[in-house]
């Protein structure tokens, strides 16, 4: 099924292909603008950092807080906004961390009311990145980066994800004074089109002949949030079960579920690749089927992988991030369709959570 004739999942197909050309977009408007370095002015000196969000934006903030660490220096954490709202007692805010709120919408209920219970109740000020203008996350929060050009009019976030995930880590390399990684981040696109390219026929043609009960995703360190937002994408758009894992902890316990029926998919790094290749040998030996996303593979990871993406990237690790999710968002969108369902409009779900009296 071709979403470009069938019209299901139109608006998420096409928003997936758009990526490389929106991320190009939001570096030249966020290098225009000038908005990283008023919003910085604006706020006050911090060496905690702390990244929250809901959702998908949620998993954007545990990425973007990996990425501080080892950019910046400073320490940093993600936290669902729920948490911050039911139990801001465990979090810590003495001394006060810098918040960045994380909204494609900017109406999120739940952010916008950390928002305030951040500005109002704990005189924090706060920093805000949202894909609109005007909304009510910006008018609650000090500073405010936009990113227009990645709004979606789909329901599941896909080009919003990476293209956020893109600007947090210019701001990281800006506090950080990385210079070089800037110019890393401003290679990817090209690059990145260069795999979808390669990859989009080869998912439809694995999932086309597949047919899975399960769909596990298995990472570590920077990456375990974008194979938490991958297991979300396949949730959202087949309504498939889809769990997540670090991948050296499957051993213990996880891995009584692998079987041909199961999809393992390792999002592979290059720091931790000899430990997590081997847990890909061992799952493989065991009868799982195994997809693997990875910069570069050895023979062992070939033969060990039922399906293999090589990357390819001449950039440093962090900033290949955005690239590892497009296979799987292809997987959830194909995945759908084969179940004769419509990505765009996912059963139960809305577009914004706007709660009673959010906002």
């Amino acid at each position: 099924m071709r979403p470009e004739t069938q019209n299901l999942g139109a608006h998420t197909f096409s928003e997936i292909l758009s990526q490389p050309r929106c991320w190009a977009r939001s570096l030249d408007t966020l290098r225009e603008s000038g908005e990283i370095d008023a919003a910085l002015e604006r706020l006050p000196a911090r060496c905690d950092w702390l990244f929250i969000g809901c959702g998908s934006s949620f998993y954007v903030a545990q990425v973007a807080a990996a990425t501080w660490i080892e950019l910046t220096g400073q320490r940093a954490r993600a936290i669902p906004a729920s948490e911050l709202l039911l139990f801001p007692e465990l979090i810590g805010l003495n001394p006060p961390p810098q918040p960045v709120l994380i909204s494609r919408s900017g109406r999120t209920s739940e952010v916008f009311k950390a928002a305030q219970f951040l500005e109002k109740t704990c005189d924090i000020r706060t920093l805000a990145i949202t894909c609109v203008n005007g909304g009510a996350l910006e008018k609650a929060s000090t500073a405010t980066i936009h990113l227009a050009a990645a709004d979606e009019r789909s329901m599941v976030m896909t080009r919003s994800f990476t293209s956020m995930l893109l600007s947090l880590q210019v701001l990281a390399a800006t506090v950080g004074k990385q210079v070089e990684f800037v110019k890393s981040l401003e290679r990817i696109p090209s690059s990145a089109q260069r795999v979808l390219d390669s990859v989009v026929e080869r998912i439809r043609g694995f999932v086309e002949v597949s047919n899975f009960s399960d769909y596990v995703f298995l990472a570590q360190g920077p990456l375990f949030g974008a194979a938490s937002e991958a297991t979300l994408k396949v949730n959202e758009m087949s309504c498939s079960y889809s769990q997540c894992f670090h991948t050296l902890e499957f051993r213990h316990g996880p891995k009584s579920i692998v079987g041909p029926e199961v999809l393992l998919s390792f999002l592979l790094s290059e720091k931790g690749f000899a430990a997590e290749r081997e847990v890909l040998e061992e799952m493989k030996a065991l009868g799982g089927t195994t997809l693997a996303v990875t910069n570069q593979a050895d023979a062992s990871a070939r033969r060990a992988a039922d399906f293999l993406v090589q990357l390819d990237l001449d950039v440093p690790e962090l900033a290949r991030l955005t690239t590892y999710l497009l296979t799987f968002q292809l997987l959830g969108l194909f995945t759908g369709l084969k179940k004769g369902l419509d990505p765009d409009q996912p059963r139960n779900l809305s577009r914004v959570v706007v709660l009673d009296g959010g906002n």
